[in-house]
């Protein structure tokens, strides 16, 4: 249990033991994202290396520092206000979805119509600059969704996302090199999950990342290459060692406002996405036992993104899910400061490209796994049970949006798409790719309602419900929601769906006979949400 201190007397401490497998844990987790971002500016968009690691990644490690130090302060205060010894910082870095994102619908597309990889940077640029005002205008919004929002579906929505988009590619990574990925998840699990202690305390993190990296190296002595680790990647990388610091950007910012029209189409709903996705974040800190204001939170990651993109940096930042994991690892507060000294480092030697070719990817996959089976887990442990069913039903649209991007980007890779081949035929074989596009699209939203109507209906309370569906029919008509684009009359047959649920919800509320709850029903999962602390504004 944690001990409650006087703030007036003693201090929170800014390091325990428990941040260095925090740490180690989360910032293996954001070396992996700068490594894939790099290779994707370096291999899909083709820019130059003076431009990725002489502008890009120091303005990229600029705004990941200053990010991972507020949210360290914060987690400061709030440990001094409380007195409490167990707060733990929230997690943040770059949006992994908006990495994909900007990367393959606003800067290649742009880069190759011009010729110029240049040119994609600069509406990357732009894109970011647009969304980090949604970011700061939104985050005096969101308090007032979380209070009115069940946590099943804010929870719920965010499993979806941890099980599609954190948990599946890291688990096949593992199964593709089992040797490295099984026994370094086996690693981490024995340590995270079954209490098992390392010599001397090491952290299961970096056991992992050792025992992978051994693994991989040594294979090369009997020419098996676990990994792809070889001496003339080594060699090569190090030949790039440089020091590069931030410079302004303000003229390649504005230079892609002359793509506004693209950019307009992705950045707003992708805003609004953010704001969801840090919304749920910081209810599952809350969950977890740390209440942050929503508010600030958005507000801050609206302006270090702000703050990156004026410096060259073309990726969106975000509170991360996975506060409840670092904390459950023991971190608290040291380990997000640490991180982000390290990210400054990183980036600005130039060690990056060394570490692409010293560690092997897949020994720091079972760490993301670790954390999409934490949260996914949480969205049943720290919600009623009877919710269960409106928590399967809020992860559906982000299975959707997952299994429609493995089949686009499996076309894609054979020069095609899934217009040209045929919804027909895509149909015969049993894939309904338009259903998945539609269910799909929007994801996080749709999750988020979806499991709110859901918990509503579970509850009998239907006028609620109803309130849900009838957003619920505004928001796919403009496209926030079933779809994949703003405009108007975007799928105006499942927005008129949505009004009818919501005309039927409403008529059983005023005319339908409905049995209450029972005490069974009620207990003993709503005494625990009443002791879950409430929403910060």
């Amino acid at each position: 249990m944690p001990s409650a201190i006087p703030s007036s007397t003693t201090k929170p401490a800014i390091w325990t033991k428990g941040d260095w497998n925090a740490y180690f844990g989360f910032g293996t987790n954001i070396l992996v994202n700068l490594l894939v971002l790099t290779g994707l500016l370096r291999f899909v968009l083709k820019m130059p290396d003076e431009l990725v690691f002489g502008r890009i990644l120091p303005a990229t490690g600029l705004m990941l520092c200053l990010s991972t130090l507020y949210y360290a302060r914060l987690a400061y205060k709030l440990a001094e206000e409380t007195g409490r010894d167990d707060v733990c910082a929230l997690p943040s870095g770059i949006s992994v979805p908006h990495m994909f994102v900007v990367t393959f619908v606003i800067m290649l597309p742009i880069a190759l119509k011009t010729g110029d990889p240049v040119k994609g940077w600069e509406a990357g640029l732009t894109w970011v600059f647009l969304q980090s005002f949604v970011l700061m205008i939104g985050g005096f919004i969101a308090p007032v969704i979380r209070k009115i929002t069940p946590r099943a579906a804010l929870l719920g929505t965010l499993a979806g996302v941890s099980i599609a988009f954190i948990s599946m590619r890291p688990a096949m990574e593992m199964f593709m090199t089992p040797v490295i990925g099984v026994t370094c998840f086996l690693i981490i699990l024995a340590s995270w999950f079954g209490g098992v202690r390392y010599f001397k305390g090491i952290p299961a993190g970096l056991v992992a990342i050792g025992v992978g990296t051994a693994i991989a190296w040594g294979s090369n002595a009997f020419g098996l290459n676990y990994g792809g680790m070889s001496v003339a990647k080594l060699s090569a990388s190090l030949a790039a060692f440089h020091v590069a610091v931030p410079t302004p950007a303000f003229s390649h910012v504005f230079g892609g406002f002359q793509f506004l029209g693209v950019i307009l189409v992705t950045a707003i709903p992708f805003g609004i996405y953010d704001l969801v996705e840090a919304m749920d974040n910081v209810e599952s800190a809350a969950v977890a036992g740390d209440s942050y204001p929503t508010t600030r939170v958005l507000t801050a990651d609206g302006v270090v993104s702000l703050i990156g993109c004026m410096m060259g940096n073309p990726f969106i930042n975000a509170v991360y899910i996975g506060h409840p994991g670092w904390k459950a690892m023991g971190g608290r507060i040291g380990y997000s400061a640490a991180t982000g000294v390290t990210v400054i480092i990183l980036s600005w030697l130039g060690i990056i490209s060394v570490m692409v070719s010293l560690v092997p990817v897949v020994a720091i996959s079972p760490i993301l796994l670790y954390i999409g089976m934490l949260i996914g887990a949480q969205a049943f442990q720290e919600t009623p049970k009877r919710h269960a069913p409106a928590i399967i039903l809020a992860l559906t649209p982000h299975l959707a949006a997952w299994g429609k991007l493995q089949i686009d980007n499996a076309l894609g890779a054979a020069g095609t798409n899934a217009h040209a081949v045929g919804l027909d035929k895509l149909s015969q074989v049993g894939v309904l790719y338009e259903g998945l596009s539609i269910m799909g699209g929007g994801a996080i939203i749709g999750g988020l309602i979806l499991g709110a109507i859901g918990v509503f209906v579970i509850d009998r309370d239907f006028t609620k419900a109803a309130a849900f569906a009838l957003a619920a029919a505004v928001l796919p008509f403009f496209g926030f929601m079933h779809g994949e684009a703003i405009g108007i009359g975007q799928t105006p047959v499942v927005a008129f769906s949505y009004f009818g649920v919501s005309v039927m919800l409403l008529a059983c509320a005023k005319l339908g006979a409905v049995v209450p709850l029972t005490a069974e029903q009620r207990q003993p999962d709503d005494l625990l949400q009443e002791a879950l602390p409430a929403p910060a504004e």
